[in-house]
């Protein structure tokens, strides 16, 4: 028997791609973009298409599994569900009534996207009162740092890309990232003759094939987005009128500006000034703007402080947020009614995600629920993350769909249904389309959906609130009851497209109601009220690592699909030649903190002084990237500092694969 099912990819993207499932026999043969999409357009990256292997992967995480031996390992015995849960359920509510709920940590984050499976599913924890995280570890600072000018981060539509003159991708490998949006970058080139310029300290894939590349050193772009500010000013290519009514603090920011001359700004940046130059008479003179202002530009120390100072750029030029980092705050969606938030009177302590090492090394929870997410790899400052996680007198539990590196800590291991074999609703963070992401299969033997699981433990802890128990598309309904610009939810079930709801461009939830080039929130958070330029500083033997996403891979994904993420490291040709490095060679690159060893690759694609590596990946010697990143918050929005990492290398040699 052969079906066509609708679905959506749940990844953790802003594309959120609609795809057809293709089934014969009751298997996902193959998928597909579907072309009625108006911003995915029937195509898929490497990793939508290579999706269904993912669901019949030996990977796969079938049963549920208790621990039999020592921590860290794979070491379980297959267990009936109904036993596993027992046995969690059972633990939990000893940990409640021994240590309280605070011993409680629910650690989750976007795996799967889904409503129900990341939003629902967080209804339990939040009935108990178990600590969360504040979800930091990805984008927290970017947005709380437009924030601070705008009120709430949201920006342009991505389909206005089309209509631009000119599209700045700052900090963004959108050809990797957001593979759509670079298409809509591609056609606004085509047929709007618009030129793309790529700002990024290496050059990526997106910067290869872009009009202009320009590569500042890691954590300069306050400088040339100070720069450009003053450019605009002095040659007076500001839209006064905007700036008048539109904005406030404009004569503050002018005079922080002012020292910013172009050849000033070529000597902090390290980018040649004619292009830079170049770069000022592009947002001079092309009309309209697009600011695309990347998750990966604000992981570094200085990180939310330029995103600060890049998006006010658009509103010296006139643009009602003429930048775009990611919309879905500006959506009108109920997530407090989704989660239970808004449900319990409770109020649960909220830890940073970024520097959760320290509080797990040292045993402040007894009882952790690991969901959508592998710390075990992902988490800065790893030596301590799994020395948490190993601790005799921490339960872990963990509910995932594949075997992560975290499972190798679990106490009991739980089995996950894909987005393949549940019902959801996939927000996307760039576009504005909602359909039914539909069941293709049923889920894979003993395999449940998050909400199965969050009932069901509910149920085995005899708690009473009816809203763990209410029909998940009932609590979807209530939760995005306002947030569409025509239909009803029952046109998504029916299989409909829906199209939601944006705030207006032009409302600024600031205190003057206006852009404030001067923050007034800024000030009564402790902040410098304008953007700071703090530069980075580095000893003469260390150098500064770069990571980003590599275009099979999301995260610690589909590993089991394309084999282990590259254990490769970029070095410029200079540092190569002065350090005597062969291409190909062993390179340890360690720090306080650790060390990792990866292949070299000589390039010209980054400057002096800096290295490159894939994100996430496992060096040679087995040890994860983010043994060598520090657990520590920025001061805006608690995001991580990845992009700062500070490190030494020396060689290993030609082969075998001994780190130390």
């Amino acid at each position: 028997m052969s079906q066509i099912i609708k679905t959506v990819c749940a990844r953790d993207c802003p594309d959120a791609c609609f795809m057809q499932a293709f089934i014969e026999n009751g298997k996902i043969v193959r998928v597909k973009g579907d072309a009625t999409h108006p911003l995915t357009a029937g195509f898929l990256c490497p990793r939508g298409l290579a999706d269904p292997l993912r669901v019949y992967s030996p990977e796969r995480v079938l049963f549920a599994h208790t621990r039999t031996h020592q921590k860290p390992g794979f070491y379980f015995q297959q267990v009936a569900l109904p036993t596993a849960i027992e046995q969690v359920a059972s633990r939990l509510a000893d940990t409640v009534h021994r240590f309280g709920a605070e011993a409680v940590l629910y650690l989750d984050y976007a795996g799967n996207t889904g409503l129900l499976t990341s939003g629902y599913s967080q209804r339990l924890w939040n009935a108990l009162g178990a600590t969360r995280t504040d979800h930091a570890l990805c984008s927290s600072s970017g947005h709380a740092a437009l924030g601070l000018h705008y009120g709430l981060s949201y920006g342009l539509p991505p389909e206005e890309l089309l209509q631009q003159k000119l599209i700045i991708f700052w900090g963004f490998n959108a050809r990797v990232s957001a593979n759509h949006l670079w298409a809509l970058a591609r056609r606004a080139r085509k047929e709007n003759g618009a030129k793309i310029v790529v700002i990024d300290s290496r050059q990526s894939e997106s910067a290869e094939t872009a009009d202009l590349w320009l590569s500042p050193y890691p954590g300069t772009d306050l400088a040339l987005a100070f720069g450009l500010a003053q450019y605009f000013i002095e040659n007076n290519r500001i839209h006064s009128e905007f700036i008048e009514q539109w904005t406030r603090g404009f004569s503050e920011f002018r005079e922080t500006v002012a020292p910013w001359t172009l050849p000033q700004v070529a000597e902090t940046t390290g980018i040649p000034l004619k292009s830079i130059e170049l770069l000022a008479q592009y947002c001079g003179h092309r009309r309209p703007a697009a600011f695309m202002i990347g998750i990966g530009l604000q992981k570094n120390q200085a990180g939310a402080e330029i995103v600060r100072g890049v998006s006010l750029l658009p509103a010296l030029l006139g643009y009602h947020r003429g930048f775009y980092y990611t919309n879905s705050r500006g959506r009108l969606v109920n997530w407090g009614y989704l989660t239970g938030e808004t449900l319990t009177p409770k109020s649960p302590k909220i830890v940073s995600q970024v520097a959760l090492a320290e509080q797990l090394a040292a045993g402040k929870f007894k009882y952790i629920f690991i969901q959508g997410m592998n710390p075990a790899h992902t988490l800065p400052h790893q030596e301590q993350v799994r020395a948490g996680l190993t601790r005799p007198d921490t339960f872990v539990v963990v509910l995932d769909t594949h075997r992560t590196t975290s499972a190798d800590y679990a106490d009991v291991l739980l089995p996950a249904a894909t987005f393949f074999e549940k019902e959801d609703l996939i927000l996307g963070d760039s576009h504005p389309y909602v359909r039914l992401s539909q069941r293709c299969i049923p889920p894979r033997a003993d395999s449940q959906t998050e909400v199965w699981y969050t009932q069901a433990l509910a149920t085995a802890l005899h708690l009473k609130e009816k809203w763990l128990f209410e029909d998940p598309l009932a609590a979807a309904q209530k939760t995005l009851e306002n947030a569409f610009q025509a239909g009803a939810f029952e046109d998504l079930l029916n299989g409909s497209t829906l199209t939601l709801k944006s705030r207006p461009r032009h409302e600024y939830q600031t205190p003057s109601g206006k852009i404030e080039f001067y923050s007034q929130n800024a000030l009564e958070q402790g902040f410098q009220p304008i953007p700071q330029f703090d530069p980075p500083v580095r000893k003469t033997d260390e150098f500064i690592l770069l990571n980003s996403g590599v275009p099979k891979y999301l995260h610690t994904q589909f590993q089991e699909v394309y084999g282990p993420i590259p254990a490769i490291v970029w070095i410029a040709l200079r540092d190569a030649r002065r350090l005597q490095i062969q291409a190909g060679e062993i390179i340890e690159i360690y720090n306080q903190n650790g060390a990792v060893t990866a292949r070299a690759q000589i390039t010209t694609k980054i400057k002096a002084g800096l290295l490159w590596v894939p994100k996430l990946m496992t060096g040679l010697n087995q040890q994860p990237l983010n043994v060598l990143t520090a657990a520590k918050p920025q001061k805006i929005g608690a995001g991580p500092v990845f992009n700062s990492t500070l490190v030494k290398i020396r060689k290993v040699g030609n082969g075998g694969e001994s780190g130390k």
